[in-house]
């Protein structure tokens, strides 16, 4: 044991909290002993925050493993439980003493080997007793601190700079770890002088225009497998399916187009890998992989590590983009660590800026940066610390040459393949900078989200929040603002003293922005004294939103809205001033745009370097919000008039809790594959649409709008491969009939008794928060005291992809969860084998919805978005060959029309709890024949209808 490491450690779960000195047997303790015992003295703990809220004591504080590893190993992954950390500093398992049952408490046994681990890293024993993790933290603690004396330790570079920093921000560790590292013989390098800079490089010439052939892409997928793979014959057809899109394309507008349907364990990931790496290499042009979660994009990161040998050539041919609210912006950094934060928002930047000198590419919502960093600092989140109100500018930065953006951006035009989110490619289609950064090969994984991200990507809000972020993107900080905001006369001053047309138009928008809602706008309208013409619109909006809904969400303290018909004259008459009053913002903006370019073109002899950056920064984001200003134009221009077919137009109210927060308009395309189709789909020369529930079902027509694909003249190739799996021995459906709907007590009962049963691996999805948070809290303690942890998204104080890194690590935890667990969570092995619903996930019938729904067809309509949700949650069950579980959902009104969401061959039966209990408990392969059996095709078997 270190000497100087003399602190006690607590730990503290839903079943007991536990002490200990260094050396000393753990002691179980109240709640109101670990209180005070934290008030005393530091002690040593894992993931402070979560601690806090188990304790009950929000001002918790004290030496959080968490930062120190985030300090000493920076970028580093690591799952933020005690086996996680464990893993992660190959501490040595397993240790000695007494189980979970009380007496004498394990200590850490330092000469034992590490534990067997199984291929998946999943422990190959019994879990850790909860009264051994005191002495883990412990010994964790050690062996942090002992790095820091290592010679070989490759994240020194910079760490006691940081660490004099940290210690001036009275950090808890920095005492401590400051007696066990050394300063440097030579001062060390500041971070922005030590990030690489990127180069400029010629124009990549357009791609060579060649036809892959069938049995290339085949080749090639071999390749890739490798010798010895299994054969996967849906794989190999799919591969060369794929490589379809890739032949030359015929007429403009007219690409080749595939939608493919490969079903789970198909291996459509080096399906169309084969043939995207094939044609790049041949072509020398760039593929865009789009997915719709971060975690297929590592995933996708991983896979394609196998395509080039070497890391060099791999990040030299491969780039991961996002959009620009990702990345770490070193201009907001820099700003940070100068005096811009304070307290723990202060220590959260020196701990980034010791990530972001070994970053691999600057991603902190996905990428490198470990997810529950930032949520170990409350009320300081990361969005001080991204570029998310569209301030960038651009070459008028000092460390525009270092921008993790820009390295992203530049890398991209010259890559091979380019794996980025469907929202980024729609935003490079519709409005790249440059037309080289156009995609024209595109790949779109997770295809069945695709009309989800157009129908958010063309959507137009004119909202309280939206029109205060233009207001300070032109006026720059008002009143007691801070931060290193400017508005459009401080960014352009060269332009505004020197040239007299550009000083006028800047001058008439800052004018004209005065008319946008400002500082306490909110509490403004809710006192009935608005202040500008955006004001008085959106009193209006909130007086005509309360009068007229009818959803009873006003007492249940959500969200409320109404359609935008039969407007009384006040709102009328509100709307064509406020339409006034953005015109004269949108023609100052759009002339001071034509006079940037001008000077762009034939530069005076004031401008110089400098200044020339800082107008082509202007420039860079001045034309979205010209076109920003002219949608909210138009959609004004609708209110008093007839509507358009193409649009669902609304008003809203947003509240959380009762907590009013946004009101405005806004508008949706009733048809999103309109505007994909003609903004991304059409430009482009080839592009694949592929996912395992793309369908949903057996007709093609609805993925074909859902897709865009209806709107072209060309109609797509279809393709579709069933998954390998044997679903009829390794799942099983169970419809449990006894749990009452609104039973909220029964609820709790029903996910607490099955995920007993089947001694954790569950994953429990909701329908609604507040359901999801009073079970949650009727279950937790019971199964924490069974040895079964539970976590929980908008519960626990972390990220989904945290909670995930947690479930997949720990085979007895299980997780709850909302949408965002239905899709993209990939649990292979023991840690999922049984998927739980609440009920059947109907869409949320609002006005959008409705419109929609009638546009589709009704029924029809909820059945396909109910369908692709199932299809959705069942896949997360299995994920390769071995795996084996249950899918069980409590709703005795289940229609049986639905169950062709399952796969083919899944067996569907309708049972009481008691016997789901039994199932579940006894094993996929012990399946007895209580119960009613339903045919998945038919529905028949059931009383369902």
């Amino acid at each position: 044991m270190i000497a100087s490491l003399n602190f006690p450690a607590l730990h503290a779960s839903h079943s007991a909290i536990w002490f200990a000195h260094p050396g000393e047997p753990a002691v179980r303790i109240s709640k109101g002993e670990a209180i005070s015992r934290a008030a005393e003295t530091p002690l040593i703990m894992l993931n402070a925050p979560l601690v806090a809220q188990r304790l009950g004591y929000p001002e918790l504080s004290g030496l959080d493993l968490l930062e120190l590893f985030a300090f000493i190993h920076p970028a580093q992954f690591m799952v933020p439980t005690p086996m996680g950390l464990a893993k992660a500093l190959q501490l040595p398992l397993p240790f000695r003493g007494e189980g979970r049952g009380g007496g004498q408490s394990p200590t850490l046994d330092l000469q034992s080997p590490l534990p067997t681990l199984s291929p998946e890293g999943q422990r190959a024993d019994s879990p850790l007793p909860e009264s051994a993790i005191p002495a883990l933290l412990h010994a964790a603690a050690e062996a942090l601190i002992a790095t820091l004396e290592r010679p070989d330790w490759p994240q020194r570079e910079g760490a006691w700079t940081g660490l004099q920093a940290l210690a001036r921000l009275r950090w808890p560790w920095a005492g401590l770890a400051s007696k066990h590292l050394k300063q440097p013989e030579k001062a060390e390098r500041w971070l922005f002088s030590r990030l690489p800079e990127w180069e400029e490089q010629a124009p990549r010439p357009q791609p060579r225009q060649i036809t892959l052939a069938e049995n290339d892409a085949e080749a090639q997928l071999e390749a890739l497998t490798g010798a010895g793979a299994e054969r996967r014959e849906g794989q190999r057809q799919f591969a060369r399916t794929a490589s379809h899109i890739f032949a030359p394309r015929e007429r403009r507008a007219e690409p080749h187009m595939l939608l493919a349907e490969a079903g789970t364990g198909i291996g459509k990931t080096l399906g169309y890998l084969a043939p995207a790496s094939l044609w790049s290499h041949g072509a020398g042009g760039t593929v865009w992989i789009s997915t719709y979660t971060k975690a297929l994009q590592r995933q996708l990161s991983r896979e394609t590590e196998r395509i080039y040998a070497g890391e060099a050539e791999f990040r030299k041919r491969v780039v991961i983009r996002k959009g620009r609210e990702n990345y770490l912006c070193l201009l907001n950094l820099e700003d940070a660590l100068q005096g811009g934060f304070q307290n723990r928002a202060a220590v959260l930047a020196q701990l980034v800026a010791r990530w972001a000198a070994y970053s691999r590419d600057g991603d902190m919502i996905g990428g490198d940066l470990p997810g529950w960093l930032t949520t170990l600092f409350r009320r300081a989140g990361v969005t001080a610390l991204t570029d998310r109100r569209g301030e960038c500018v651009y070459a008028g930065c000092p460390h525009y040459r270092k921008c993790f953006i820009e390295h992203a951006a530049r890398s991209s035009q010259n890559a091979d393949l380019v794996i980025a989110n469907h929202a980024l490619v729609m935003v490079n289609a519709a409005r790249a900078r440059e037309q080289q950064g156009r995609p024209t090969r595109i790949i779109f994984d997770e295809g069945h989200h695709l009309h989800d991200a157009a129908d958010s990507m063309f959507a137009v809000a004119l909202t309280g929040q939206e029109t205060v972020e233009m207001r300070r993107w032109v006026m720059g900080p008002e009143g007691k603002s801070r931060g290193r905001r400017r508005g459009l006369a401080a960014r352009l001053s060269d332009v505004a003293s020197y040239d007299e047309a550009g000083g006028r138009a800047i001058e008439a928008a800052r004018i004209a922005a005065e008319a946008l809602p400002g500082e306490g706008w909110l509490a403004r309208i809710r006192e009935g004294a608005p202040s500008g013409e955006i004001e008085q619109l959106l009193a209006a909006i909130r007086g005509t939103v309360y009068a007229r809904d009818e959803s009873g969400a006003e007492d249940a303290g959500y969200g409320m809205e109404t359609e935008l018909a039969e407007l009384d004259g006040p709102l009328i008459a509100a709307a064509m001033e406020a339409a006034r009053a953005i015109d004269a913002l949108h023609q100052p903006l759009v002339a001071l745009g034509r006079r940037l370019e001008v000077l762009i073109e034939d530069p005076p002899d004031w401008l110089d370097g400098p200044a020339r950056a800082r107008i082509e920064g202007a420039l860079a984001s001045l034309g979205w919000r010209i076109d920003l200003l002219a949608a909210w134009a138009s959609l004004l221009g609708r209110i008093g008039g007839p509507a358009d077919p193409d649009f669902v137009d609304w008003l809203a109210l947003d509240r959380v809790e009762g907590r009013e927060y946004d009101m405005g308009l806004h508008r949706r395309w009733l048809d999103p594959g309109k505007p994909l189709a003609e903004a991304v789909i059409k430009p482009a020369h080839g592009v694949l649409v592929t996912s395992a529930t793309l369908k949903a079902g057996e007709d093609w027509t609805p993925a074909m709008m859902r897709t865009g694909a209806v709107h072209l003249e060309k109609p797509p190739e279809l393709f579709e491969a069933r998954s390998p799996f044997d679903y009829a021995n390794q799942a099983e459906v169970l419809i449990v009939t006894d749990v009452k709907k609104g039973d909220m007590a029964g609820l709790a009962g029903a996910y607490g008794r099955l995920i007993e049963a089947a001694g954790g691996g569950a994953l429990g999805l909701f329908t609604a928060i507040k359901r999801l948070r009073a079970v949650h809290g009727r279950i937790a303690d019971r199964l924490a005291q069974s040895g079964l942890p539970l976590y929980a998204q908008h519960v626990d104080p972390m990220e989904t992809g945290t909670l995930v890194d947690i479930f997949r690590d720990d085979p007895r935890a299980s997780l709850l969860g909302t949408d965002s667990l239905r899709d993209g969570v990939d649990v292979p092995g023991d840690s999922l084998r049984l998927v739980i619903m609440e009920g059947v996930p109907w869409p949320k019938p609002d006005i959008l919805h409705r419109a929609r729904k009638l546009a589709g067809g009704g029924t029809q309509y909820d059945d396909m978005i109910i369908r692709a949700r199932l299809a959705q949650a069942f896949g997360r069950l299995i994920r390769r060959a071995d795996d084996r579980g249950r899918f069980v959902m409590l709703s005795s009104a289940f229609p049986s029309r639905l169950l062709s969401a399952f796969p083919p061959g899944t067996p569907v039966r309708r049972c009481t709890l008691s016997e789901a209990l039994q199932a579940v408990q006894s094993g996929v392969s012990a399946r007895g024949n209580e119960g009613a059996r339903i045919d998945p095709v038919t529905g028949s078997g059931g009383e369902m209808r």
